[in-house]
């Protein structure tokens, strides 16, 4: 599923082409923030605490704005 998610982001692989190490952890790191949005989007869905859906929406709202800055 990672692999799908990384493809869906940054499109299909180069090929041999090998990618730099400053690429790959600029990937990783998109692909970790669109990972903890899905997480946080799930736990908005749940919860009924409106306190707790707050600090979630405002969590969601920093993880848009980083998610953002990467091309």
């Amino acid at each position: 599923m990672e692999a799908q998610i990384e493809e869906s982001v940054f499109g299909p692989s180069q090929g041999d082409v090998p990618a730099s190490a400053e690429h790959l952890q600029s990937r990783n790191k998109k692909t970790g923030l669109l990972l903890s949005r899905k997480h946080i989007l799930q736990q908005l869905e749940r919860s009924a605490d409106e306190r707790y859906s707050e600090l979630l929406r405002r969590t969601l709202a920093d993880l848009d704005a980083q998610i953002g800055k990467w091309p």
